[in-house]
């Protein structure tokens, strides 16, 4: 009997989250509380709708031939995705049985190391991870987690030799500092060994702000502007400097 996941929404041609034109699943339940977080409301962990694979695999079947044609595939978002461990194997062991690439799109918060991780990275062909930041005092107000459970996971990507995308939010008066991307730079040159494929640059947005209010928060960045195209220059001009290809922005 197939494992229900607890599904926020999916999206059918999405072309911004992994290689080729991709199918997206993103999962409910995220227990990080980004500040500047757009998808609010996939926050919950006891929502979202009931779905199984078997219900999901007709849909994403009829895109098959996007997705290859495009050197595409299947990327699993959130929330966080990882909260979901047992429905992920099920899910990519299915589609690596159809030769569809998949993808995990992730904050890398993982307490637990064991069998079961192991097992989904072996049907796991790609991680976009999201660093949100390398300093811890940075990062905790960020977020209200600390960042070394995504460090460890990051660190623990290269020695299961996965192929490794980096994203990294620019956001004003916390993450838009030479300082900042200086310990990007070292940690992806050095910790990582320069195993990181990428990196991309995500420009801050206040496009999701309206969600919180929906459920009676107070936006955490009220106020705060995009950051300027000179300061992602700046950035990707550093990151560029520890031999690391940044993607476009």
């Amino acid at each position: 009997m197939s494992l229900l996941a607890r599904v926020h929404s999916t999206e059918s041609c999405g072309t911004l989250d992994g290689p080729g034109i991709r199918y997206i699943v993103f999962l409910q339940g995220c227990l990080m509380r980004c500040l500047y977080c757009h998808n609010r409301d996939t926050w919950d962990l006891n929502t979202g709708e009931l779905r199984s694979v078997e219900d999901m695999l007709p849909e994403i079947l009829s895109y098959k031939a996007f997705m290859k044609g495009s050197g595409g595939g299947v990327t699993c978002s959130g929330g966080e995705p990882l909260l979901q461990i047992p429905f992920l194997i099920e899910f990519f062991e299915r589609l690596k049985q159809e030769g569809i690439h998949t993808c995990l799109d992730t904050n890398g918060y993982v307490r637990q190391y064991n069998d079961q991780l192991d097992r989904l990275m072996a049907s796991t062909d790609m991680v976009m991870l999201d660093l949100k930041a390398i300093d811890d005092e940075v990062h905790k107000p960020l977020t209200k987690i600390s960042n070394r459970y995504a460090l460890d996971f990051a660190r623990y990507l290269v020695r299961m030799q996965k192929r490794i995308w980096i994203r990294y939010v620019v956001v004003p008066g916390y993450t838009d500092s030479d300082e900042g991307a200086h310990l990007m730079g070292r940690f992806l040159a050095d910790d990582l060994q320069g195993k990181v494929e990428k990196i991309d640059l995500l420009p801050y947005h206040e496009l999701g702000s309206h969600k919180w209010a929906y459920f009676n928060d107070t936006f955490g960045l009220e106020g705060v502007k995009p950051p300027p195209r000179e300061r992602l220059d700046a950035i990707a001009d550093i990151l560029r400097s520890y031999d690391i290809t940044v993607g476009p922005y």
